[in-house]
């Protein structure tokens, strides 16, 4: 059961007469309904409420439930002064605290106190001290017992004056009825019209016992408050418990813990030395150019502990790490070769199409592609700009991307792009990324630093093994939001 749902069970208790016992000293709503009657009559007569046209009589099949035997069913409209708002023009009100308070709507109601930022020396909607405000258009069914001694209404609020009844009682009845009287709004803009509370059906107890079951509801709110309070906690935390999940199982990846090692898949060791005699032969090459050595791993750095058959490497002594060519603004063409972004990184990597589409010529594609290579198949893109870490794993498609905010990983047959990509959405990675920017004036993970960041490296077959399992496991966390 939600807070909100919670409360109105209480309000409904309280108006069908289950919250608290009926005392039979304290008389019966037909008996308070006379008397209502008479100082209505009175009223009318001194000229300080109109005469409303009476309503019929309230017939059986509109009673919603059954009522304790000393209450009454009444019309709204036999227990109140109805009071509708007028809007007034912007030259009859001033914002310099002269005249008297002018209200429009909910924004000036808050928990405690009104909100006033108008005053008008035109008053003639005026409400008094002791009303119930309610907003009747746009934002339907707030309320507000005034607390001032008067205050002029926009149309966008009615002012209920009770007639011997207990106001909190009336505000507390409304609100146990706001669901049904939103439903009766008619037009495109929300609202509630005078006939809509005028008519509503309300179960009438004595004043005594109106004022008992308004102190039990004000009882039970404190606990509807602390319950709304644990419930909000559970529904974040419920809400975070999929992407949770996520991260621990990256994590457990990553530390060797989600997928048995098998000893005649290798080592990592073995692994790692097969990665460097192949760099050394694409240097020899001339495939690539040979990089400064990056540091040795210290002990001290290494976060947790792998299983031996693993090594921990630096990412880019196991990758070719880069970034693209620079492509201007007035390069880009209505059609041609996809151009991605850091936004069309992030569109790719949530599975949701590209949000805004740029394109290159095909020329300028084939151009870079002769003279610097574009992305393969297999390749990792990473947002290293901002939103770090916002990955795509190149699908074959051919296009080009933005140079400095998004950074290439190229693939290699001797690691699973799939398990570098598994990494980087790793709080280890995370973890890194975050220490790597602190104190800079802006996110950017430079390719220096993500060559220097840490990764446990297991067998190639391992490597595939733990994403299959990953695989089999993730939708399942799909499935929990």
């Amino acid at each position: 059961m939600t807070p909100s749902e919670l409360k109105n069970s209480i309000l409904q208790l309280a108006i069908q007469g289950k919250l608290v016992p009926q005392l039979p000293d304290e008389g019966t709503g037909d008996e308070l309904y006379r008397k209502i009657q008479s100082e209505k009559q009175a009223l009318i007569k001194a000229g300080k409420i109109k005469k409303e046209k009476p309503l019929p009589e309230i017939s059986d099949d509109e009673k919603p439930f059954d009522i304790p035997e000393s209450w009454r069913w009444v019309r709204t409209e036999n227990v109140i002064s109805l009071l509708s708002g007028q809007d007034l023009p912007p030259t009859k009100y001033n914002s310099v605290n002269q005249g008297i308070p002018y209200i429009t709507g909910a924004s000036n109601f808050a928990k405690d106190d009104l909100i006033i930022n108008r005053w008008t020396p035109n008053a003639q909607a005026i409400a008094h001290a002791g009303d119930l405000l309610l907003t009747c258009k746009g934002t339907v069914g707030k309320t507000f017992i005034l607390n001032i001694s008067e205050v002029h209404i926009a149309r966008q609020i009615m002012a209920l004056t009770p007639i011997i009844i207990d106001t909190d009682f009336l505000k507390y009845f409304i609100e146990s009825q706001i669901k049904s009287l939103q439903s009766m709004a008619k037009s495109m803009i929300p609202g509630i019209e005078r006939a809509n509370i005028l008519n509503l059906p309300l179960p009438l107890p004595p004043l005594a016992e109106q004022k008992r079951i308004v102190a039990k509801i004000e009882e039970l709110l404190p606990l509807v408050d602390r319950y709304a309070e644990a419930w909000n906690r559970l529904e974040a935390l419920n809400k975070r418990f999929p992407d949770d999940l996520k991260k621990s199982l990256f994590q457990l990846a990553i530390q060797g813990k989600l997928v048995p090692q098998l000893p005649d898949e290798g080592t990592g060791e073995e692994l790692y030395r097969k990665i460097q005699s192949e760099k050394q032969a694409l240097i020899k090459a001339g495939k690539i150019k040979k990089e400064k050595p990056l540091p040795e791993i210290a002990d001290d750095e290494k976060p947790f502990d792998i299983p031996e058959s693993w090594r921990w490497v630096r990412l880019g002594d196991i990758a070719f790490i880069q970034s693209s060519k620079r492509v201007f603004e007035k390069d880009y063409v209505s059609d041609g070769i996809p151009f991605f972004r850091s936004k069309e990184i992030g569109d790719l990597c949530r599975g949701e199409q590209i949000k805004t589409q740029l394109f290159i010529t095909r020329e300028h594609y084939e151009r870079l592609k002769e003279e610097y290579g574009v992305p393969q198949k297999g390749d990792i893109l990473i947002t290293s700009v901002g939103t770090i870490g916002n990955t795509w794993l190149c699908d074959g498609r051919e296009f080009y991307y933005k140079d400095g905010n998004i950074t290439q990983i190229c693939s290699s047959k001797l690691f699973y792009s799939k398990y570098v990509q598994l990494f980087i959405n790793s709080p280890l990675f995370f973890s890194q990324a975050k220490a790597t920017v602190a104190g800079t004036a802006y996110s950017a993970l430079t390719i220096i630093k993500l060559k220097q960041m840490l990764l446990p490296l297991p067998p190639l077959a391992e490597q595939k093994r733990i994403v299959a399992k990953l695989e089999e496991i993730l939708p399942l966390c799909e499935r929990l939001k």
